[in-house]
């Protein structure tokens, strides 16, 4: 670690030291707005999601320099380059360069020249060259920009205050074809709820809805929002990772310069019907691809919808969410490997570890191919009966020759490739189980439910596949609360700050402040049990 003392910027008994990782940052003592320690988790998970990529890209790399008959080939670098285009403080980037082997360079930029201090600070503090972590003020669309007609960078992370719509467009122009793009959204206020729809549409090109899915639902938004803008440039991006976390999404996405792969995007583009009463949704994209002459494919234009106003199973109306993507939300490859390496490093590595591993099996168990899912409390309230185990009707599911899996976005849920019909008569068999209610009134929507004719031999013996190996094993796969006031923290204001503190957040829009309670309400959080590690507070040294 460099000598502080030798520095004249900064005097050290202003500040406050927090470690994170192999990082240790100052913050002015005086400035409780700007660490966020309930953020660690993403830190943790982007560190691994870029080691994960950097180690697959030099295989792909390596692989084509040995097949290569060039006789002049030359072995590929193996170093790469990041830019962090909203850095604040610098921990993210720090962190970074202390943590990932084989960077060259990581350019951290920043709006405000206190933040920039803030970073050249913390680089020097942790005893990192200026070359290697590049403190750059300017605006971050600016410097995006900048960089197309330039060396383009391997890896851009987008960690903004809110959205990061504003940055989409300039971070699929600086990154490199192959290169991996991090984004965070921590609006989802926004983007999981029926709260502001034209607010939703104006930053991500579709609309919300207040769903047992809405959290599903946001990563899909966010996911053809960037599609979106990297089919203008032709180029496509890939879904590595797509994570609901606590109050926020954070998404990896690899893009490819694959015109033709552009062509595919009609179909896995989309909109979703759902019932307001009991959950049913239909999804509907915009295209589909068959087979034509030859080798060459036929793109084709969607039929009319898929569904009446009126829900077929309760006659409840429905309304519909999206444009969004409804193709896969992660590369389970990816995924595999980001969990075996996660699993066998050394448990003070990573200080969410547990939660780590926990949230990655849940996303291996998911089903890639089938978008959105059913919550069993909803199910089990739309035809008023008593809630059972989820492996009861997971079992019936299974028996009934379909597939099912939880999801990493809410506890309790159900995704499955059976048709709705199938899920009302799992749901019919039960209630004449354990009786109908007496409370249901002739003509209500429970009792249209109920009134249909089941088409579905149901049998609730239990499945093998009916209880996931995520949770036999006893992972951490949902976090509780960590902490008291764990949402966002309040945006950065340079008038009540001084002029060393670090903004925690620069550019950015309009987005509302999301208090405690409307956070826990757009996240979703369930309590279940966590470790210890990942409830700790920041240590200072």
């Amino acid at each position: 670690m460099a000598d502080t003392n030798t520095d004249p910027t900064y005097n050290i008994e202003d500040y406050q030291k927090i470690k994170e990782g192999k990082a240790t940052i100052l913050f002015p003592k005086n400035n409780e707005v700007f660490y966020n320690p309930v953020q660690e988790f993403n830190r943790d998970m982007s560190i691994a999601a870029i080691k994960n990529w950097r180690d697959i890209t030099m295989e792909a790399k390596t692989e084509r320099f040995e097949k290569s008959i060039n006789p002049t080939k030359v072995m590929p670098p193996k170093t790469f380059t990041v830019l962090e285009a909203l850095a604040a403080s610098g921990l993210r980037s720090v962190r970074y360069a202390k943590e990932i082997e084989d960077i060259e360079y990581i350019l951290t930029n920043d709006l405000l020249p206190d933040a920039v201090e803030s970073i050249k600070r913390n680089v020097h503090f942790n005893g990192l060259s200026q070359d290697l972590v590049r403190a750059n003020q300017g605006d971050a669309i600016s410097v995006m920009y900048g960089y197309r007609d330039k060396e383009r960078f391997d890896v851009v992370d987008l960690d903004p205050y809110g959205t990061a719509a504003p940055f989409i467009d300039g971070a699929i122009h600086a990154v490199k074809k192959g290169g991996l793009i991090c984004v965070t959204c921590t609006d989802l206020a926004i983007l999981a709820s029926n709260n502001h729809p034209e607010a939703c549409f104006a930053k991500y090109g579709g609309s919300p809805l207040k769903a047992e899915f809405c959290h599903e639902l946001a990563l899909r938004l966010v996911i053809n929002s960037l599609q979106q803008a990297a089919n203008r440039q032709k180029r496509y991006i890939e879904p590595l990772l797509s994570c609901s976390i606590d109050f926020y999404v954070r998404i990896f996405v690899r893009v490819h310069d694959k015109p033709l792969m552009v062509k595919t995007v009609a179909s896995q583009t989309g909109v979703v019907h759902h019932c307001r009463y009991c959950g049913t949704y239909t999804t509907q994209p915009f295209g589909s691809i068959e087979p034509g002459k030859g080798a060459n494919l036929r793109y084709l234009v969607p039929s009319s919808s898929p569904v009446d106003q009126r829900c077929a199973h309760c006659d409840s109306k429905q309304e519909l969410g999206g444009p969004c993507w409804l193709g896969p939300l992660h590369n389970k490859e990816f995924v595999q490997r980001m969990y075996n390496s996660v699993s066998a490093t050394n448990k003070n590595m990573y200080g969410t570890q547990p939660r780590m591993k926990g949230m990655l099996k849940v996303i291996l168990e998911e089903l890639n191919d089938a978008p959105f899912h059913y919550n069993l409390s909803q199910l089990c309230s739309a035809v008023r009966t008593s809630c059972p185990p989820l492996v009861k009707i997971n079992s019936a599911l299974l028996n009934a020759g379909y597939r099912v899996s939880g999801v990493h976005t809410r506890q309790g849920s159900i995704k499955t490739d059976a048709p709705s019909q199938v899920v009302w008569d799992v749901m019919r068999a039960y209630v004449k189980e354990v009786g109908r209610s007496p409370k249901i009134e002739e003509g209500s929507y429970a009792d249209k439910i109920l009134s249909k004719e089941s088409t579905t031999e149901v049998s609730f013996e239990e499945n093998k596949g009916s209880n996931p190996e995520s949770r036999r094993i006893r992972l951490v796969r949902y976090q509780i609360n960590p902490e008291k006031n764990w949402g966002p923290k309040a945006r950065h204001s340079e008038t009540r700050t001084p002029k060393a503190a670090d903004p925690k957040r620069k550019q950015e829009d309009d987005a509302p402040a999301v208090s405690e309670s409307v956070a826990d309400a757009a996240a979703g959080i369930e309590a279940v049990s966590v470790s210890e590690n990942e409830n700790k507070k920041p240590r200072t040294e």
